[in-house]
C-alpha cells in the first residue's frame, strides 16, 4: 500500500481554504496496488448529482481506471478526414465514473492523486469545423492519427517529433444540480479543465458539492499544448492509477494542483481577463494562508514569482488559466 505521509495544512480566511499534501518524489513513488478496476465501458458524460456512482470507495483507496478516448470509439487508427463528417457529439467525453467516496460531504475537499497513467494503442488530432479558436478561419475538416503504443514521442511531420505527455482531459466531481450539464466546458467542479500540467505524480485538489463527491476522470491526452488552439490533443484511451483522499475540514472554490515541481491554481471564466484575476486571488488565497504572509505580500509574490497560464481557450463558454509557483520558492 502507498506509504505517503500525508500532511494537511488547514487555515480559513473567509470561505476558501488552500490544501497541502507532501509527496514524495516521483522517482521514488512506489506504486500502490489497485483496490478497484474499473473498465471504459463504465461511463456516462453529463455532470450531475443525479447520475448514479458505479463504485463505493472509502478515502485512500487506490482506482485502476481505464477511459476511452474522446469520441468513444466513433473514430479508430484507420479513420480519415471523411469520418468526421459524420461524427456525432452526443456521446463525446466518455467519463469512467462516478465513484462515491465515503464520508464525503458539500464543503470538503478530495484529493485525487495520479499514481500512474498508461497511454493507449494509438490517438488522434482533428480539426472540426465550428469548433476551435480559429473556428472562423480554419472551416474544413482535417484528422491525423498516431500509433502510441511503446512510443515516448510521435512523428507528426518531417523533422517535427512531438514528445508524450498523458493527462486526463477531464476529471471532475458532480456539482449540485439534477440538470444533465454537458462536461465541454471546465466549471468550479473541475470538468474540462485541459491543463496539460496535470501529469503522472500530480495530486489535483477538488471541491466536493454533493454527498460521496462522486468522482469521474476521462478525455485522456497523449500530447497537448496550453490553449488546445485547434480544440484537440491527442486524445487516446487511456488507463490511470488514482488514490483518493477525502479531506476534511478544508474548503476551496475551483481545483487546484501540486507536483514536485510546483504548487497551482485554477479559475474557469468566460473571458482570459477575468479567468487570470480569479487565479490571481486564488494563489493570494493560498500564501497568505499556508505562508502567513500579507495579503499585500503575497501579491507581490505572485508579481515576482507566480506564472500564469492559459489552460485552454476553446473550451466554450469557459476559459481555463493557472497559476503556479515553483515550490523552489516556497520552501520552508
Amino acid at each position: 500500500m502507498n506509504k505517503h505521509i500525508w500532511i494537511l495544512m488547514v487555515i480559513t480566511i473567509g470561505c476558501t481554504t488552500a490544501v497541502k499534501v507532501d509527496n514524495e518524489p516521483v522517482d521514488e513513488r512506489k506504486l500502490p496496488e489497485a483496490n478497484y478496476t474499473l473498465n471504459s465501458t463504465q461511463t456516462h458524460n453529463k455532470w450531475s448529482r443525479s447520475i448514479s456512482p458505479i463504485l463505493t470507495i472509502n478515502s485512500g483507496e487506490v482506482v485502476e481506471i481505464s477511459t476511452e478516448e474522446a469520441t468513444d470509439g466513433q473514430l479508430t487508427i484507420d479513420s480519415d478526414t471523411s469520418d468526421l463528417m459524420n461524427l456525432s457529439f452526443d456521446p463525446i467525453h466518455p467519463l469512467t465514473g462516478p465513484i462515491y467516496i465515503n464520508d464525503a460531504q458539500p464543503g470538503d475537499v478530495i484529493a485525487v492523486t495520479l499514481h500512474s497513467i498508461e497511454i493507449g494503442e494509438w490517438g488522434w488530432t482533428a480539426i472540426l469545423p465550428g469548433f476551435g479558436f480559429l473556428a472562423d478561419e480554419f472551416t474544413e475538416p482535417h484528422l491525423k492519427t498516431f500509433e502510441l503504443a511503446g512510443k515516448n514521442n510521435v512523428r507528426f511531420a518531417d523533422g517535427i517529433n512531438i514528445p508524450l505527455k498523458p493527462f486526463p482531459g477531464v476529471l471532475g466531481v458532480a456539482p449540485n444540480t439534477d440538470s444533465l450539464l454537458s462536461t465541454i466546458p471546465p466549471r468550479a467542479n473541475g470538468g474540462n479543465m485541459d491543463d496539460p500540467n496535470m501529469v503522472e505524480g500530480t495530486t489535483i485538489y477538488l471541491p466536493v458539492f454533493v454527498e460521496g463527491a462522486l468522482f469521474s476522470i476521462g478525455d485522456a491526452h497523449a500530447a497537448q499544448g496550453l490553449g488546445e488552439v485547434c480544440g484537440t490533443a491527442i486524445e487516446a484511451p487511456m488507463k490511470f492509477l488514482v488514490e483518493i483522499k477525502l479531506l476534511k475540514g478544508s474548503s476551496i472554490q475551483e481545483p487546484q494542483y501540486e507536483n514536485d515541481e510546483v504548487y497551482a491554481v485554477t479559475a474557469f471564466a468566460t473571458t482570459i481577463d477575468e479567468a487570470a484575476k480569479k487565479a490571481t486571488r486564488y494563489m493570494i488565497d493560498y500564501l497568505v494562508e499556508n505562508y502567513q504572509l500579507s495579503r499585500n505580500d503575497a501579491y507581490m509574490l505572485c508579481s515576482l514569482a507566480g506564472d500564469l497560464k492559459i489552460a485552454e481557450v476553446v473550451d466554450v463558454p469557459h476559459m481555463l488559466v493557472t497559476m503556479s509557483i515553483n515550490k523552489e520558492v516556497l520552501s520552508k
